[in-house]
């Protein structure tokens, strides 16, 4: 069988990562956030997380040195694609997996994405909300992927959450989200200063109704850059009939004392579309 002759050679320690950079004359690099999953378990954990039939289409996003993608596999994905920006590591993964995974060197912030039935990865911190937006946009089914913990508490957030803003309402624009495991900096090498989290989003059935998403991200954008102020100072920005668009958009009629992260979801949605 391959999949055991491949234990070897999959990290599965900070002093296995190491070696196999080692070997690829390479040191993790800060500019593409590259800090490798060590902890088989937690790979096998992903992985079982997306839930799929076995021929399916996946794509995992960064393949590092592999130890996800032997953790798809043992799952018995055989429709497995694997989108790797550094060329390094997009070769050893070639390498290492053969023709049972298709690896492409791609940034998968513009690498064509295909219908994938769900997307995984460990994302990048300094990339991962773009990323996640960009998957969320794209209604993939089902999107595992661990992230630093403060964009999964934005993810998560609700109304009068400090940390509540266009991600959350995007995000629930699109899908229902599950927190999974918190991981600590040591389940990584290099470490990373802060804690990371187990994240997976299933696009809703009949995704919200919204005319123009572009028009709601810029809104929200405008509305939640003064956090502070009062939406009475804020919605003058996007629109020069504040009164009338919030009436239109059944906003409460309190509204001008209120701030942006008093609002559900649901109220920049309906504010959007009140727009046109």
């Amino acid at each position: 069988m391959e999949a055991p002759a491949l234990a070897p050679l999959v990290p599965a320690s900070a002093r296995d990562v190491t070696e196999a950079l080692k070997t690829l004359g390479m040191r993790p690099s800060r500019q593409l956030g590259q800090s490798f999953l060590i902890d088989p378990f937690i790979a096998d954990g992903e992985a079982a997380l997306v839930d799929q039939p076995r021929d399916a289409p996946i794509v995992e996003i960064g393949g590092g040195l592999g130890i996800l993608t032997a953790a798809l596999l043992r799952r018995g994905y055989t429709d497995l694609r694997v989108l790797e920006l550094d060329a390094r590591l997009a070769r050893r993964l070639d390498e290492l997996f053969g023709a049972r995974v298709k690896v492409e060197e791609a940034d998968a912030l513009d690498a064509p994405l295909g219908s994938p039935t769900a997307v995984v990865g460990n994302l990048p911190f300094a990339v991962a909300t773009p990323i996640l937006i960009r998957l969320l946009k794209a209604r993939v089914p089902r999107i595992v992927a661990i992230v630093q913990n403060e964009v999964a508490e934005r993810i998560a957030a609700g109304p009068g959450s400090g940390v509540y803003g266009r991600l959350s309402i995007l995000t629930h624009l699109f899908a229902t989200v599950e927190l999974f495991r918190t991981l600590g900096p040591a389940c990584f090498h290099p470490r990373p200063a802060v804690n990371s989290r187990l994240i997976v989003l299933t696009a809703r059935p009949d995704p919200l109704a919204v005319r123009s998403v572009p028009r709601l991200e810029e809104t929200v954008r405008t509305l939640f850059s003064s956090r502070r102020k009062q939406l009475g100072n804020l919605l003058p920005r996007v629109t020069s009939a504040p009164d009338d668009v919030a009436r239109r958009a059944g906003w409460p009629v309190g509204w001008r004392r209120m701030r942006p992260e008093e609002l559900p979801p649901e109220a920049f949605f309906a504010l959007s579309d009140a727009l046109t």
